[in-house]
């Protein structure tokens, strides 16, 4: 028998040992290739790769399942810990008007679905600017996390709109989105502005914020 035909039984030894083209090259010290060009036409290393592909795929279906289950525990435990902070501030803010106003502004303007982030529009800029002084002085927010979106019809200048908002809200340019449209002029010119959309991503100010809410309705319910 040729040095090659033993090498390539000694391949196949390790194939039916179900050991990986990568595990046994590093073995044997031969290339992954030529290890691959030996087994391509063996029906036992044929029914093993098989056997190995199912493996590898309930491996990692298993890995997928674990790192699902971790990351969910995870947010969890910070939006638990989030709901249990919301309670002890509210106890110590209610007394705070605009605590209590930005509350009562975000129950009826803004989004209530917990995974998506805080997030209010309005044509107010009286509303807009304070709500953001809501963000900043309650929810200790920095400016650069807080962002801008404005909806314009195709008649309002963008240029003039963002100017208004920034003077509004002190928010730079930087952390405007990019601009929305409505089709169509309004017959009534009451947006003179467009609406302006405030943003701010964050699992624990969107737990905390509808964690208030739910506190203030219990609260002054007879």
């Amino acid at each position: 028998m040729s040095g090659g035909s033993k090498i390539e039984k000694v391949v196949l030894k390790l194939r039916q040992e179900k050991k990986s083209y990568r595990e046994i090259a590093r073995i044997l010290g031969i290339s992954k290739s030529t290890i691959s060009y030996w087994l391509s036409g063996n029906p036992q290393s044929v029914k093993i790769k098989q056997k190995l592909s199912e493996k590898n795929r309930r491996e990692s279906k298993t890995r997928i399942q674990k790192i699902i289950q971790r990351s969910r525990e995870k947010w969890e435990g910070i939006r638990k810990n989030a709901k249990e902070e919301s309670i002890k501030e509210f106890a110590a803010l209610i007394k705070n008007p605009l605590f209590i106003s930005g509350i009562c502004l975000y129950w009826g303007e803004g989004d209530s679905k917990p995974k998506n982030p805080l997030r209010i529009s309005n044509t107010d800029p009286r509303m807009i600017h304070l709500y953001i002084k809501f963000l900043r002085e309650i929810l200790m927010i920095p400016s650069e996390k807080i962002k801008i979106g404005l909806i314009l019809y195709p008649d309002l200048s963008e240029k003039e709109s963002k100017r208004f908002w920034i003077d509004i809200t002190g928010i730079k340019t930087d952390n405007f989105q990019k601009t929305q449209y409505i089709q169509g002029k309004h017959p009534t010119k009451r947006l003179p502005r467009g609406i302006c959309m405030v943003i701010t991503h964050g699992t624990v100010y969107k737990t905390k914020m509808l964690s208030w809410i739910d506190i203030l309705h219990k609260k002054f319910t007879i």
